[in-house]
């Protein structure tokens, strides 16, 4: 007798897009105003392909949002109009420039503006009366991000309690919130950032040329390599120095940091961070640098 069973098993890669897409479907489904949290970096790029695969054919159900310090680097924002372009989503950008002028965030010359995105994000998702907000944020990332759930919730300052986090037990989540309050959901929190660069590897995905390597202008400083820019320019005893680099993060271009490297295209960067023993944000985000709980702290205040 002919065995006609065939065994099928997901790899990896498939079973992380898969719980991704259940993801996105059950908060489209539960939630009345989601709202995708889209910065053009690889992650969010990452999120807005599952998304996209979720609903095809259908359009996006909800609208993308950008916070917009001001300081985000060129390749970025041409990339990500590419992709709002060819989705024909609905982006809102909200900057810190008129959260400012709104009263939201206060400019004392002193706070980066990576920390004014604060005040900034949430005074956007009360204005715009979101009910839920995906996040790119993966628990790899940072110790303060490993210990959140998939759906985290905030309260109605917008503010997270670690403290106070609902189980999900069989990937069973509670949404459950009350008015003025809102739930963050973070659809990549079992991949990793190899598990990243393999599904953009495989899915020949579309992001910012500064991820591959380059020659651009930079100076250490902090242990750091930080490139030249208006904002950045050499202090002291600081050289400036032509170097083959790439970002393995991107934000506000006065905090993010670069690593030298000759990865050109997605496989040699593939080989490069699986042999990588800190993480993207440890090496190059200076905004995590400030104390051991500098990521909690701001995800207390509402931090993506």
């Amino acid at each position: 007798m002919t065995n006609t069973h065939v065994d099928y098993q997901l790899s990896q890669l498939d079973q992380l897009e898969a719980e991704s897409i259940h993801i996105f479907r059950e908060v489209a489904a539960e939630f009345e105003k989601p709202v995708l949290m889209f910065s053009g970096g690889k992650d969010s790029i990452v999120m807005l392909r599952l998304a996209e695969k979720a609903f095809f054919p259908a359009k996006l159900p909800f609208p993308l949002l950008q916070v917009d310090t001001g300081l985000d680097f060129d390749e970025v924002l041409s990339t990500r109009d590419s992709w709002v372009e060819r989705l024909g989503a609905r982006i809102i950008v909200a900057t810190i420039d008129e959260a400012i002028a709104a009263g939201h965030v206060v400019d004392d010359g002193k706070t980066s503006r990576n920390r004014m995105q604060i005040g900034t994000l949430l005074g956007a998702i009360e204005e715009n009366g979101f009910t839920a907000a995906f996040g790119g944020g993966r628990r790899d990332e940072e110790k303060a991000r490993a210990k959140e759930r998939v759906y985290s919730h905030r309260d109605d300052f917008g503010q997270w309690d670690p403290k106070m986090q609902r189980p999900e037990l069989w990937s069973l989540y509670n949404g459950r919130i009350h008015a003025g309050e809102h739930m963050r959901i973070f659809p990549l929190s079992n991949w990793t950032e190899l598990d990243i660069w393999h599904y953009i590897h495989r899915e020949q995905i579309e992001i910012p040329s500064i991820y591959f390597a380059h020659e651009r202008d930079v100076i250490e400083r902090d242990g750091m390599l930080l490139s030249l820019g208006p904002e950045i320019q050499p202090k002291g005893n600081e050289q400036v120095e032509k170097k083959m680099v790439r970002f393995r993060t991107v934000g506000d271009r006065t905090q993010t940091g670069c690593v030298e490297s000759v990865a050109t295209d997605t496989a040699a960067i593939i080989d490069e961070i699986a042999i990588a023993r800190v993480t993207e944000r440890g090496a190059t985000r200076g905004d995590d640098r400030f104390s051991e709980a500098a990521m909690e702290d701001r995800k207390k205040e509402g931090y993506f």
